[in-house]
């Protein structure tokens, strides 16, 4: 089957969370606060074998300025320095359909609200029974090579999401792990020109 056209993907939920790690003053005075933002949306497809899924793709770039927004929103006056994506689909999904909206077409409109991104944006995906813990992973927004920002953020969706629904994630935080020492490229040295250092 043939994946018909999807207007607009309905936003069923939105939800909006945030960790806060104040440091030790002996090792930073900047705390580490990552937000995160979630969509549910109907899966249009929940159920159906469909071919193509451009059409869940062309839909993603309004979830992508939705939740960009609502993510800078919970960060806060912090900078953002690393960023990742994710998403969980109901049962009655399949896995293709959560990669599906979180393609590029979903992530550019979160470079853009950042000030740009050169690094891939990590992501993961999963099918998952309401009440889903993801673990969704953080790296440096313009250089993939700075190994302080390899992080992660642990959410578990209430009540999301259910059979014919997919959870739609982007997390953001201001800087890399606390106490981060184990080598590698420092966040004040990269380049930022081509994604990697």
């Amino acid at each position: 089957m043939t994946g018909e056209a999807v207007d607009r993907l309905r936003i069923e939920k939105l939800f909006s969370f945030v960790e806060h790690h104040n440091c030790e003053p002996a090792t930073s005075n900047l705390p580490l606060r990552k937000a995160a933002a979630v969509a549910v949306v109907e899966n249009p497809y929940a159920g159906r074998n469909v071919d193509d899924l451009s059409p869940l793709i062309q839909a993603s770039e309004e979830l992508g300025r939705v939740l960009a927004d609502a993510a800078i929103g919970a960060l806060g006056a912090y900078p953002v320095q690393s960023y990742g994506k994710g998403a969980v689909v109901g049962l009655a999904g399949e896995q293709e359909h959560a990669n599906a909206l979180i393609t590029t077409t979903f992530a550019n409109p979160l470079r853009a609200a950042v000030g740009g991104g050169k690094a891939w944006i990590s992501s993961f995906t999963k099918r998952a029974a309401p009440g889903a813990t993801i673990d969704i992973p953080l790296a440096s927004k313009d250089a993939l090579y700075v190994r302080s920002h390899y992080d992660g953020m642990t959410l578990t969706l209430p009540d999301a999401p259910l059979p014919n629904q997919i959870a739609v994630i982007i997390c953001i935080a201001n800087r890399g792990r606390i106490n981060a020492r184990v080598g590698g490229l420092r966040h004040e040295d990269m380049r930022g020109e081509d994604g990697l250092v």
